[in-house]
């Protein structure tokens, strides 16, 4: 279906940020305020947000955790070192996620395929293929005339490679293009609006560590993965770019096999966004309640944010203490998400999850559940969302697939 949307929301407002306008920093809140004195959102904002959408069933049955649990396919996405310890010789996911489709829209949606090879006992290559439509879009100008139509898109190819360092750990890099093309060819402002090109890198490590928990043996596993590493984007050519969703991982899951049929997985991940937090424009004084221009927002007065002018390096190593609420702001900015797995006879799987957010950061909070079934070579795995709170969120009861094969030997991973 057509869907009309105002261009200069989509290139302005989804990856700008909204005018601070009204709002200041309140140094005894230790927060954002409004004129009345109530906290707002300071949401990290970057660019091409799609490289975070969890793409599979799995981890999307488990609150979007995948960082240490078992490796598959997936782990191209969440975890590429994992690779080096999969049990088959080759395996490949192909995986489809609605998107906003509690709307009623049915041609925006995220596919992505990945697969890996072993290269030897210590070696693993993978890649990844990740494709998210945003269907056919009528553009137009602020009194609503029709300026255009597009079907924008967005691409990204990766490789990754995965090596054994010992019997317990590995380590894994994969390289990424990314290719976004929101509005190319339309003008907002007089600007010629661009597709944006980047290049960036994952660098992820595994450890994995045996056990006697219950009878039939355990394993901890922990992940931690810096993703999204890379140039900064502009979709107007400018020499000020959006950075992209750079992202520290930390992950730890516990299998436990408690006989040749039952098995269970608790898995935890916390991640965090590697990017500048937003400032606000003002300054909001406790006691007379006035706004004041905040002068480290715009130190140069050549328009721009500072904290949008850094650059990648300063802007990731910033990120972990730029945030204007302090210390406590910064635990925040983090999310976490948790998941449970149960297999019988490693053939039939059920999955939960839940995934958690600040209010002031997003404010996604939502449970998830799922099946898995596995039959000779091929898994099959979906998950539903629900959420808990009355932030919508694009997958609000959604069903998302994924199906694996396993061209090795005749069972699917799991």
């Amino acid at each position: 279906m057509k869907k009309t949307l105002l261009l200069v929301a989509i290139i302005m407002t989804g990856f700008f940020g909204v005018s601070n306008a009204q709002v200041g920093f309140n140094p005894v809140t230790g927060c954002v305020t409004d004129v009345n004195g109530n906290c707002v959102p300071t949401t990290l904002l970057s660019a091409v947000p799609f490289l975070r959408i969890a793409p599979d069933a799995r981890g999307g049955a488990m609150g979007d955790a995948g960082i240490a649990v078992s490796p598959d396919a997936s782990s191209m996405f969440y975890n590429a070192s994992k690779l080096a310890f999969a049990e088959e010789n080759t395996g490949l996911g192909v995986n489809y996620v609605p998107w906003l489709q509690n709307l009623g829209l049915s041609d925006i949606f995220l596919a992505y395929i990945s697969g890996f090879r072993k290269v030897d006992e210590l070696s693993t290559v993978g890649f990844g293929f990740r494709y998210f439509s945003l269907g056919d879009i009528n553009f137009t100008d602020n009194d609503g005339n029709q300026i255009g139509t597009g079907s924008p898109r967005e691409i990204e190819f990766s490789a990754g490679y995965s090596r054994k360092l010992s019997e317990n750990f590995s380590v894994g890099l994969t390289g990424k293009y990314i290719y976004s093309n929101l509005a190319s060819g339309q003008v907002v402002g007089g600007v010629d609006i661009v597709s944006a090109n980047a290049f960036a890198a994952d660098i992820s490590l595994n450890y994995i560590r045996t056990g006697q928990i219950v009878d039939g043996g355990s394993t901890m596993r922990y992940g931690l993965t810096l993703s999204n590493i890379g140039s900064k984007v502009s979709y107007t050519g400018g020499n000020v770019g959006d950075f992209l969703p750079a992202n520290l991982g930390l992950g730890a899951a516990l299998d436990l096999n408690f006989d040749e049929y039952n098995s269970m997985t608790f898995a935890l991940d916390l991640n965090k966004l590697l990017v500048p937090s937003p400032q606000s424009q003002f300054i909001k004084d406790p006691e007379t309640g006035q706004f004041t221009d905040n002068p480290d927002y715009d130190s140069d007065g050549n328009g721009i944010a500072d904290f949008r002018e850094k650059g990648l390096f300063s802007g990731i190593f910033g990120s972990f203490g730029d945030a204007q609420g302090g210390f406590s702001e910064e635990l925040k900015e983090f999310s976490i998400s948790f998941g449970m797995e149960y297999w019988y006879n490693k053939q039939f799987a059920v999955r939960a999850g839940y995934y958690y957010e600040s209010a002031i950061k997003g404010d996604r909070k939502f449970l998830t559940v799922g099946l898995g079934l596995n039959y000779n070579r091929i898994g099959l795995n979906l998950s539903y969302l629900t959420p808990t709170n009355n932030r919508r969120n694009p997958l609000d009861n959604t069903l998302r697939f994924s199906v694996l094969f396993d061209f090795a030997d005749g069972s699917a991973s799991n």
